[in-house]
């Protein structure tokens, strides 16, 4: 098993209690997504227990790249988000567990054996929504909000780019200043790690926003 997390006090102090855990080796650690991606292939992890909120790639990010390049892979999210957007974002993106930090040392060493089996597992405080996620409702209803990172203006931003809009229309459209549309296309940029329009297009169209019936319909 691989931990994920910026934290060294939280890291350490996991490594530790995981220590005596019968069937559990922790085979090393990092603090970014991009490193979390890299070890875990390298050292041949069966299970990264992944924070959200880490610098460089987020913790999203990593999940959706390594499930991808090694779904064999189970990813078992634990971290201080507790919301909707980012549980259901992270189970999009590939996790198998999701897990909020206070957790017990026993339910975090369950929930590792359990994924590792190829079990889902989620913990009680969040449990019925992702039962309600897997039921094909998706919270209060409706489809999961992509990009947790982003607010809600920066989801209609990009939603509207995706579609084709220049900053002049998604200025227009959304009554904001053209000097405020590049800000957020900036900040859009930024937390997405992405270095032009085009490349924004292609992960907004991933996560299901800028179809062409989203575009018909506005």
């Amino acid at each position: 098993m691989l931990i994920a997390d910026d934290h060294p006090v939280f890291r350490h102090g996991l490594r530790a209690a995981l220590a005596d855990a019968d069937g559990i080796t922790v085979v090393g650690d990092a603090t970014t997504g991009e490193a979390a991606v890299e070890r875990a292939v390298a050292l041949g992890a069966d299970v990264v227990l992944m924070d959200l909120n880490m610098p460089g790639m987020n913790g999203i990010d990593a999940t959706r790249e390594l499930a991808g390049a090694a779904p064999h892979i189970a990813i078992l999210v634990l971290t201080m988000f507790d919301n909707d957007e980012s549980l259901f974002t992270a189970m999009r993106a590939g996790a198998r567990g999701y897990l909020v930090k206070g957790a017990e040392q026993e339910q975090i060493t369950r929930a590792i054996h359990a994924v590792a089996s190829g079990d889902v597992v989620f913990g009680a405080g969040v449990a019925s929504r992702a039962l309600a996620y897997f039921a094909g409702a998706g919270p209060h209803g409706r489809a999961a909000r992509p990009f947790p990172e982003l607010t809600d203006r920066e989801v209609e931003v990009l939603r509207l780019v995706a579609e084709g809009c220049n900053n002049t229309d998604i200025a227009r459209r959304l009554h904001l200043s053209d000097k405020t549309i590049r800000n957020n296309i900036s900040n859009i940029f930024t937390k997405l790690r992405v270095e032009d329009r085009a490349q924004a297009i292609v992960r907004a169209r991933r996560a299901g926003l800028g179809e062409p019936s989203a575009h018909t319909q506005s």
